[in-house]
């Protein structure tokens, strides 16, 4: 899964290219202003020329050789880390491993600033840990610029990277079997679709134009369903949210449920989604599952007081599995285990089919 990481373009190849001492390359990226203007030029265009990110923070530790540390690029804000029960998940798996294994964990905030790319660059750490990202982030050309090992959870993949991740495709296609099963007008509550974040309503979105790998997968999964169910995916109501926040899908979902032709089933990418639908549902008075079928994502503590049909994956062994991999380890498959755990909220529930 993971190939040898390129070799690092040294301070000597970049003083070598530039025509300037090693001291010049040196001081130009830690004492500015002792380089004149034409010469920091010169040393930028070689070291750009080279591939060159910086001097190496991993080189400031003497001790080990190395930092012991293990980098998680995170693109939310740095409270999403502490908020996000997904999240939360996720990095108490990195920080298992960590503290097993005597590294420390740095958490890297990215949101878009100029200063991202810098902001990796400039992280002392000797591998990284991507949370989900954009195909086309900037980021993930930082962090392959280090030349450090890099594991990106959900994807996208990229060489010399692995991706810890489970078919997210498959399990959506598995769950809106179950919600969109017996419905009318279906549709779908999403995580935002690319680096924009804005908030979209409309029908029949075509999933290859989204840049998140796993909202794309998912929203192919749930397409999947709905032609294996007879249905027509551009009648498909999509409501993307800018963040997996339950007050903004609630206020999605009661626009759904107030069209002129209100839908009868939502599949939501995250439990907080769904039950942020439960709650419009519950506004407007309307029976769950009959009136309206429910499904979420995760399987989450919230999903089983709800009684709500949800996708079971195991976050935190998936970040265990991330900082096992950026460490050297082999993929652990059980990370990628998946299940859907059908309860009340939707039509087909054991429960109501006497099951």
């Amino acid at each position: 899964m993971q190939s040898p990481p390129r070799r690092r373009a040294t301070m000597s190849q970049v003083a070598a290219r530039a025509g300037v001492s090693v001291m010049t390359v040196s001081y130009t990226y830690n004492r500015a202003d002792r380089v004149s203007a034409e010469s920091r030029e010169r040393v930028l265009r070689a070291a750009a020329e080279l591939g060159y990110a910086g001097p190496d923070p991993a080189a400031r530790s003497l001790r080990y050789g190395n930092t012991r540390t293990l980098g998680v690029i995170l693109g939310e804000h740095l409270t999403y880390a502490f908020d996000n029960p997904q999240a939360v998940a996720f990095l108490a798996g990195i920080a298992e491993v960590c503290a097993d294994r005597g590294h420390g964990m740095l958490i890297v905030p990215t949101t878009g600033a100029d200063d991202d790319s810098r902001r990796v660059a400039e992280a002392a750490v000797d591998a990284f840990i991507v949370w989900t990202t954009t195909d086309d982030s900037p980021v993930l050309d930082a962090v392959s610029a280090t030349g450090r090992p890099a594991v990106i959870h959900g994807g996208p993949a990229r060489a010399g990277s692995a991706v810890v991740s489970i078919d997210n495709r498959a399990a959506a296609r598995a769950m809106g079997l179950e919600t969109f099963a017996g419905a009318r007008r279906p549709a779908v509550l999403s995580f935002p679709l690319d680096a924009e974040r804005k908030t979209v309503l409309a029908p029949g979105i075509d999933p290859d134009t989204v840049r998140f790998p796993v909202t794309r997968q998912r929203l192919l999964g749930y397409r999947d369903a709905i032609e294996t169910l007879g249905l027509d995916w551009k009648d498909v109501l999509v409501g993307a949210t800018a963040t997996n926040d339950e007050g903004e899908a609630r206020s999605l979902a009661e626009r759904m449920l107030t069209l002129d032709h209100p839908v009868d089933a939502i599949a939501a990418m995250s439990d907080e989604q769904a039950i942020g639908v439960l709650k419009a549902a519950a506004s407007a008075r309307l029976a769950i599952p009959d009136a309206l079928s429910v499904s979420g994502w995760d399987d989450s503590t919230a999903a089983a007081a709800n009684n709500l049909s949800s996708v079971a994956q195991d976050l935190r062994a998936q970040g265990a599995s991330a900082a096992g991999l950026a460490l050297g380890d082999r993929a652990d498959t059980d990370a990628a285990e998946w299940s859907v755990v059908v309860r009340t909220s939707t039509r087909s529930s054991p429960a109501r089919m006497g099951g």
